[in-house]
Formats: C-alpha cells, sequence, structure tokens
C-alpha cells in the first residue's frame, strides 16, 4: 500500500511539473503525447475519411438522404414491434415515439415485414423503425429508409429507461438537435447520416434539445439532453433519455429481405474479430 501511495504521489508530481512547463514555455510547448489506447492504436483503413473530404461531401449531396440534411424533406416514421411484444419493449418504443416527434406508433398485429414496408410506402412514410426482442427483452432494431432503402439492422444493449436515469430531466416535443460524432469510415459516415435522417435538421432551439450518436470502437452510444445555461457563461447537461447502445449487424441495399437482400456489409466474427484494433465504422 506504501509504494502504490508514493507511486501515485510521483505521478501526480510529474502531471504538475509538465503542466508548469508547458505554461510557461505557452506557443512553444511541445504537444502532448497521444495516450495509447485501443482508439488511437487503430490501423490506417482505406475507407477512413476526413472530415474536409471534398469527394465524401460531393457524394452526400446526392445520396438517398441528402433531401433530409438539406431541410427539403421531413421524415415521418412509421415505429413498430415484433408481433408479440412484452412490457419492457413497448415501454421502450414509447420513449423512442417521444424522441422523435416526427414518428408514430402503429401496431404491428400479424403483418409481417415486407407487407409492412408495403403499407408504410403506400401511406408515405420515410422510415420503417421495428425494434424486435428476446426472451421479453429488447435485443434489436431495424432502421429502414423508404422506398428504396438501405436497410440497418442493429444490435441493441445497455437501455436504460428514463426512470432509470438518476436526476433525469423531462423532455419536451421540440424537435432535437442532432450531433453524429466519431464516424470515420465511408461505412460509419453512410450509417451515421441513416441516423441523423432520423430527425428533422430544422431543430427547435427554444428546447434546448440534443440527441447525440457518438461512434466508439464500432459501438454507437445514443444519449439525449437538455443544455442548461448557468451563471459565468457556463453550460451544465442535463440527461432525458432513453440511453442505448448500438451495434451494426447488416446494412442491407433496398427495404426489408431476408431472403434475396444484397448486403452492402454484415458482421462475420470470425472475420472481422481477429484483431480488436480494427473497426469498421
Amino acid at each position: 500500500a506504501v509504494v502504490s501511495t508514493q507511486s501515485t504521489g510521483e505521478k501526480k508530481s510529474r502531471r504538475k511539473k509538465a503542466a508548469e512547463m508547458r505554461e510557461a514555455l505557452g506557443d512553444a510547448a511541445p504537444p502532448k503525447p497521444v495516450p495509447h489506447t485501443t482508439e488511437s492504436l487503430r490501423p490506417p483503413d482505406v475507407t477512413s475519411v476526413e472530415a474536409d473530404d471534398e469527394e465524401v461531401a460531393a457524394d452526400a449531396q446526392n445520396d438517398e438522404f441528402a433531401k433530409y440534411f438539406d431541410c427539403e424533406r421531413t421524415p415521418k416514421i412509421l415505429i413498430t414491434t415484433n408481433k408479440k411484444s412484452s412490457l419492457e419493449t413497448r415501454k421502450l418504443l414509447d420513449e423512442i415515439v417521444n424522441v422523435m416527434p416526427n414518428s408514430e406508433y402503429v401496431k404491428r398485429g400479424k403483418v409481417d415485414m415486407k407487407e409492412l414496408v408495403k403499407e408504410a410506402i403506400e401511406r408515405e412514410y420515410s422510415h420503417v423503425v421495428v425494434i424486435n426482442e428476446d426472451m421479453k427483452k429488447p435485443n434489436s432494431i431495424i432502421v429502414s429508409h423508404l422506398p428504396e432503402g438501405p436497410t440497418a439492422t442493429f444490435r441493441l444493449t445497455s437501455v436504460k429507461l428514463k426512470k432509470q436515469l438518476k436526476r433525469h430531466g423531462n423532455a419536451t416535443r421540440h424537435r432535437p438537435e442532432v450531433i453524429l460524432n466519431n464516424f470515420k469510415t465511408r461505412l460509419g459516415h453512410s450509417v451515421g447520416r441513416m441516423l441523423g435522417s432520423l430527425f428533422h435538421m430544422d431543430p427547435e432551439f427554444r428546447g434546448r434539445n440534443v440527441v447525440t450518436f457518438h461512434n466508439q470502437r464500432d459501438f454507437i452510444f445514443f444519449r439525449r439532453h437538455r443544455y442548461i445555461f448557468k451563471k459565468n457563461a457556463r453550460v451544465g447537461l442535463q440527461e432525458l433519455g432513453p440511453r442505448l447502445t448500438l451495434k451494426l449487424r447488416r446494412l442491407q441495399k433496398g427495404t426489408f429481405d431476408t431472403t434475396g437482400g444484397e448486403y452492402e456489409w454484415y458482421y462475420n466474427h470470425k472475420q472481422m474479430d481477429v484483431n480488436r484494433r480494427t473497426f469498421f465504422l
């Protein structure tokens, strides 16, 4: 225990001296060393894109989600569950409907997925979102863009509803601001834009609501907050819920088709889990 305390004290002392030296040197101070993390040791990826990539920006202007980001089309979302949903799944569904002011819950009944998509297209919905479950707990989400796709399937984990969050706030129905963070590859860029298209890109700032999709090591963390202005120009965040984590399993061209569908990408753990420093989003 004594050795551990001395070691910690020495580390604090070194950090303090380094901070004092950087402050003394000012602009001439050497850059801080990058810590060795799984993320920082990520090997180069030929599909990686930079924020100012002109080719990616040109593609984004003409992709299937461009009209949402340019506010030329308002998303209209049909949200449903599997055919026999549990109470836990319905609770999550209620909160997701609350997150998206432009969404509507439609009871699934005995309608299969292909028929559901067909009816949604006829009613001019822009997206279908389906929450599936296993052992009476929500375990995946399907997002299908209409009328021509693509369709993404995500594994769903770490679900926490509003009431399970400490000091949570109560959300309003204002259109939220949307943050898409750390999507670094072509695939990640496409997935991020698909998730962003679920929300109207003309937020109502009066509500001070923000939804965030943050990608970290291919896990997409979803959070919703309200920002609160404090004294001395400080800003606080109050979580509104729900809180959940998504992981992409499949990205399919077109709408939902488990038999004849063409996949742009799908998760294969035998090939993709060989190097834990390789990420795809």
